[in-house]
């Protein structure tokens, strides 16, 4: 009903036009004396025509709006399948939409190899990179000083903001190899939490964490990329007192601090590209991608990631790990 009330929208001159002639004739035909049934019978015979002559016009529109929508909901509008144009202003039309087309798959081959340029040049970065920071670390093995201590808890957040540059890149990497299986959400913490063993200890921080006794449909490298930020921003704003790891009954994974907290109105954005907020201002160690990068993450994964927060009381990022069914590969 819609599509028809728009045909005789698009059709209103025309059928304006022939009222107008109607009118005209029957004006006449009285100003002449003339019989009506003259004017009427011959313009009733017309409308029954203009009626049907309607009908077959509005079924060839509703098959051609059809096709146009088919072609519109394809990933790639491909030209070639416009139905045939009638008139020269549909050629004019449909020729200017294929020039856009070639002119949009051009620039769209362009900017994927430029993509995949960029993802070749960090990804070689990031191999050769690791390589001095590899040897820095073994030269720091060999001393257990203050200052070696210190030295590898700063290489070690090196080797994060590393790994945060091929994150970022591969997110949006057709083929970025997430292997959904069960795993032991243990054993994927302890592996976290070893890697902050010594910041823990130096800087005299609390670690609360009971075995959680529990698995998780997640990918394994993924996941552990998110609780890796979650924790890394947790002792980066906590100056004292402890973090806590623990699973509620509705299988919300929460990782809790008593740090510095995030302000009311920064809250709803710390999931953004880039957002740092009053913390990242007044502090300055904050890049803005870390969050971001763990909410792109467990979407991907199915998981959903929320923060709470108060100022100087701390802050709660609740991972809920109660996704619905996924299969395991």
């Amino acid at each position: 009903m819609t599509l028809f009330l728009q045909y005789l929208k698009a059709r209103r001159r025309g059928i304006t036009l022939g009222i107008m002639f109607f009118v005209i004739f029957t004006i006449s035909f009285t100003l002449y004396h003339l019989p009506l049934g003259a004017v009427i019978y011959p313009m009733l015979l017309c409308t029954l025509l203009a009626l049907v002559w309607m009908l077959a016009d509005f079924q060839r529109i509703k098959r051609k709006v059809k096709q146009l929508k088919h072609i519109h909901s394809l990933t790639d509008v491909v030209t070639g399948t416009f139905p045939p144009a009638e008139g020269m202003e549909e050629e004019a039309y449909q020729q200017v939409l294929h020039t856009l087309g070639e002119e949009y798959t051009d620039y769209n081959t362009k900017m994927n190899r430029r993509y995949l340029d960029m993802m070749d040049y960090y990804t070689v970065w990031v191999h050769q990179i690791k390589t001095p920071i590899a040897s820095m670390r073994l030269h720091l093995q060999n001393e257990d000083t203050t200052l070696s201590r210190k030295l590898s808890t700063d290489l070690f957040r090196i080797e994060q903001y590393v790994e945060m540059v091929l994150t970022f890149l591969r997110l949006d990497f057709d083929s970025t190899d997430y292997v959904l299986q069960e795993y032991d959400l243990d054993t994927i913490i302890r592996q976290t939490v070893k890697k902050f063993a010594g910041e823990f200890i130096s800087r005299k921080l609390r670690l609360i964490y009971e075995p959680l006794n529990t698995t998780v449909v997640t990918d394994e490298k993924w996941f552990s990329f998110v609780i890796e930020q979650i924790l890394s921003n947790a002792l980066k704003y906590t100056p004292s007192g402890s973090v806590t790891i623990r699973l509620t009954a509705e299988k919300k994974l929460c990782i809790s601090d008593t740090g510095i907290g995030i302000a009311a109105e920064d809250l709803p954005r710390i999931f953004e590209n880039g957002f740092t907020g009053y913390n990242g201002r007044s502090h300055k160690k904050a890049s803005g991608i870390g969050l971001y990068l763990c909410k792109r993450i467990c979407s991907n994964l199915g998981h959903t990631i929320t923060a709470a927060s108060v100022v100087d009381a701390g802050t709660t990022i609740t991972i809920d790990l109660a996704q619905t069914k996924q299969e395991a590969d």
